[in-house]
């Protein structure tokens, strides 16, 4: 199997806040793409674009390459499986799962496919929906290497760095390195800058001191990434529990409890950061700066 842009076709499940933009840049690339999700209203800008619309996820087997950009392991799985999923009902295919699923689950799916004759591309993504219309991602990739070279041109379309990690797994495990890295980072910056507050110190301020110094971080120069991210989930009616920092870190703890080992500094950080970034995303909806303890700054 060797893909190639405009005669290699592409089904695509999950039309979100990633999924939809990286639609976009898979047209944009030129391959033939039939998309699904479960609010039929969300394809159509894909379909104005050139892309098919399915009415149901059965309808993407046909296609020679599926991806996946749906929320969780529990949905991931309700396509891949069963005997009306994807893995009994296509031939020859590939499956690269964009979502953010438990390392373990990207090896069970990988081991279940290859028993179907069917290749599996554990591939989670970072870089915001912006990125994500440009093709510009970060791919984290857990692969068997023939599967990878089978479809890399599809994985390149959507992403500019592209990281083969190792076996299928091992994608998800680095992304999940990657949120537990950047969520730490965003609730410290959240404590110094409330911190800072107390004293007169404007945000602003501080993030400009710290761009220069050794506080400085991706979440700092992009301080109010989190709070678009938020509100962009919120128009499209995710809840907050499967937003990244609320589910990303819950799964981070349940790959740590599966390999035996401790993690403490991100049990604290799944109990704080979702309020944090929802309060401080609410309140700079409204244009004002938000205490943690559910008071305004000036009370």
């Amino acid at each position: 199997m060797a893909t190639k842009p405009r005669t290699t076709t592409i089904g695509l499940a999950g039309l979100g806040n990633l999924g939809l933009p990286m639609a976009h840049a898979l047209l944009d690339d030129g391959w033939p793409l039939t998309v699904f999700d479960p609010a039929p209203d969300k394809a159509r800008s894909c379909v104005d674009a050139g892309a098919k619309s399915a009415e149901s996820v059965e309808e993407l087997a046909s296609a020679d390459v599926l991806v996946l950009v749906v929320p969780d392991d529990a949905a991931v799985e309700s396509i891949l499986l069963g005997e009306r999923g994807y893995f009994a009902t296509s031939t020859d295919g590939a499956v690269i799962v964009h979502s953010t699923i438990l390392p373990a689950s990207a090896q069970s799916l990988a081991a279940t496919a290859r028993e179907h004759g069917t290749r599996f591309i554990d591939a989670p993504v970072s870089g915001g929906s912006a990125r994500a219309r440009k093709g510009d991602l970060t791919v984290f990739v857990g692969a068997e290497r023939e599967d990878f070279d089978a479809v890399e041109d599809v994985v390149r379309a959507v992403g500019s760095e592209v990281l083969l990690a190792g076996a299928p797994g091992t994608g998800a495990a680095t992304k999940l390195a990657n949120q537990m890295m950047m969520f730490s980072a965003l609730a410290g910056a959240h404590e110094a800058l409330d911190v800072a507050g107390k004293y007169g110190v404007a945000p602003e301020t501080v993030l400009k001191a710290v761009a220069t110094s050794t506080g400085a971080s991706w979440v700092a120069t992009n301080w109010g990434f989190f709070d678009d991210t938020a509100a962009a989930y919120s128009a499209g009616g995710t809840a907050v529990k499967d937003r990244p920092w609320s589910k990303d870190l819950f799964e981070f703890l349940t790959a740590a409890r599966t390999a035996e080992t401790s993690a403490p500094f991100a049990a604290l950080l799944s109990q704080l950061l979702p309020d944090y970034v929802e309060s401080h995303a609410r309140d700079a909806a409204a244009g004002e700066e938000h205490d943690h303890d559910g008071k305004d700054n000036d009370d």
